[in-house]
């Protein structure tokens, strides 16, 4: 049961009466009362009356029987208090809904989302984080609402540097990768210091690109190689990317040529210093000139939007996606903002398809600057990981469970601001059993398990006989609305501050309430909120991409 929405749809038709027109009641929580409405204060202008005279109107005609109790607060909003009967009704709907009143969209999109994209022949690091657990956690909500997802790990494995890596590679050399970054830096050192080793690897980028079979063989091996080292990073990290979601720069090289055709032919690219620009109206640089999305370089190559663009237009055209999210940093917002109004241009959005840039902050160091070693080098991805387990052990009755805390630390630290915003990375605080952490929520997970281990008795039907258990239940209520409207928004920190609410408010409960020693009645009620708490936390934190763990 949406609380929220079945309040709203009853003073909907009040706010249409006094207003002669349709109305959104604006329904929201409320720390002066369980809901409130403030539409009434938008109206006073057009209806050219007080709003708490319109407020007093709508009260008057609204039905909420059964439902609520209303009175009209300060300068004209509405405020609503549930009567204890729909609460109970409300949560005893709940227990028997596997969806905990989250129904699935009525209207499913085929939707494509951009995101981790690493670099092959480099491990991750910390800077790969916030792409890969925020496109994860993306992917999750949006299957359990029921949208048809395809993950897109759109790889750099593809480019110059590739000659390089193949000539230092060596023809049987591909299953002996044990490194990925020494290996690299040992190719680039190569490179740097032996003349013959340069003009070798450069000659190897010109077979590549014309389609040498022995350079290809040895290619593949190579991303063959680096893809085994991506999917075990991935499995350790819990996120759902596999091996049939890698789709590389590489397979769209034999279409950059038919973009620039497609876009030539329609009079969207113009010579610029020997290259082929795209100029979408609306983009300049400091100057104030018209800022170039270069599509074609001057050496005949292509750049990084020609890729994008042909990308694009295979996702709308050959997969038939109605909404593309690209989980990228937020300096790239201009580049993803040009490729759009290009593609747009072109045709390949059209109407009623959207493409979305999925921003995010930077992950910052304890100095305010970007998080990395003492030597300024990248901080790798695994050895986050591994510090996050050892720290978590103390934590933890096994090493599984410290796995499942420990990388739940990392991942809801990334999830639980506001992805637009840098956050610092604080191991104390991410890893604090107090908090809005990930392990406060896993802790609160583990302690409705435990006391349903202990019962005698099943759950039983949900009453409200003291202020702990209505706060419980209405809190409860209160996953639906959050949850149906994360599809669109992609606002993850709002799930994530609504389960620390949540943990909260039963942590009062659990003090407030004795759960085993209650007389019978009662105690099958508390049973029941204690099972319908841990099923939604269990919920929330999976579409997060955390564990919980049974013991903790």
């Amino acid at each position: 049961m949406n609380l929220e929405a079945l309040l709203s749809a009853r003073l909907a038709p009040a706010f249409a009466q006094v207003a002669q027109a349709a109305v959104d009641p604006a329904v929201r929580r409320s720390r002066h009362a369980d809901y409130q409405s403030g539409a009434a204060l938008p109206l006073a202008g057009p209806l050219g009356r007080s709003p708490r005279d319109i407020a007093a109107g709508v009260l008057a005609a609204a039905d909420l029987t059964g439902l609520a109790t209303a009175e009209v607060s300060g300068p004209g909003f509405l405020n609503l208090r549930l009567t204890d009967e729909a609460i109970a009704a409300g949560a005893g709907e709940l227990a028997g809904d596997d969806r905990l009143g989250v129904p699935r969209t009525p209207r499913p999109e085929r939707v494509v989302v951009d995101y981790s994209s690493p670099n092959i022949a480099k491990e991750l690091t910390v800077g790969h984080l916030r792409s890969t657990v925020i496109g994860d956690a993306v992917v999750r909500l949006l299957e359990w609402r029921g949208h048809d997802v395809v993950r897109a790990n759109h790889l750099g494995d593809w480019g110059t540097a590739f000659g390089m890596l193949i000539e230092h590679l060596g023809p049987d050399d591909a299953a002996s990768i044990t490194d990925l970054t020494a290996f690299y830096q040992a190719a680039r050192s190569r490179f740097d210091a032996d003349a013959d080793f340069r003009t070798r690897a450069r000659l190897r980028v010109v077979a590549l690109q014309g389609g040498d079979e022995r350079s290809l063989r040895q290619w593949r091996h190579f991303v063959a190689a680096s893809q085994r080292h991506l999917l075990a990073a991935y499995d350790r990290l819990g996120v759902t990317l596999g091996p049939g979601d890698f789709l590389g720069e590489s397979f769209y090289q034999d279409q950059l040529a038919s973009v620039v055709a497609e876009l030539t032919a329609q009079g969207l690219l113009r010579e610029s210093e020997g290259a082929l620009c795209a100029f979408p109206p609306g983009f300049t640089g400091r100057g104030g000139d018209p800022l170039p999305l270069i599509v074609r370089k001057s050496d005949g190559g292509f750049g990084y939007a020609a890729t994008d663009l042909a990308a694009l237009r295979y996702r709308t055209g050959d997969l038939g996606a109605t909404r593309l999210l690209y989980v990228v940093g937020s300096p790239q917002r201009t580049h993803f903002a040009m490729v759009y109004a290009v593609a747009a241009a072109a045709g390949w959005l059209p109407e009623g398809v959207r493409a979305e840039h999925v921003a995010f902050g930077s992950i910052l160091g304890s100095d305010g600057r970007m998080f990395r070693t003492r030597s300024g080098e990248s901080v790798k991805l695994a050895a986050v990981l591994d510090e996050a387990v050892d720290r978590a052990a103390a934590l933890a009755p096994s090493a599984e469970v410290a796995r499942a805390v420990g990388v739940g630390a990392v991942k809801y630290a990334d999830l639980s601001g506001d992805r637009m915003s840098d956050y610092v990375f604080d191991w104390d605080r991410m890893l604090a059993l107090t908090g809005n952490t990930g392990p406060y929520l896993q802790y609160a997970y583990a302690r409705t398990r435990a006391i349903l281990r202990k019962a005698q008795t099943a759950p039983g039907p949900v009453l409200i006989t003291a202020p702990a258990e209505r706060a419980l239940a209405l809190e409860l209520l209160g996953f639906a609305p959050v949850a149906a409207g994360l599809d669109e928004s992609l606002e993850l920190h709002r799930l994530a501050g609504y389960l620390h609410g949540l943990a909260q408010t039963f942590s009062a409960f659990f003090e407030a309430c004795p759960v085993l020693t209650a007389p019978p009645g009662i105690r099958q009620s508390r049973l029941a909120l204690c099972d319908l708490t841990g099923r939604t936390l269990r919920q929330g934190l999976e579409l997060l991409g955390i564990d919980t763990p049974e013991r903790l």
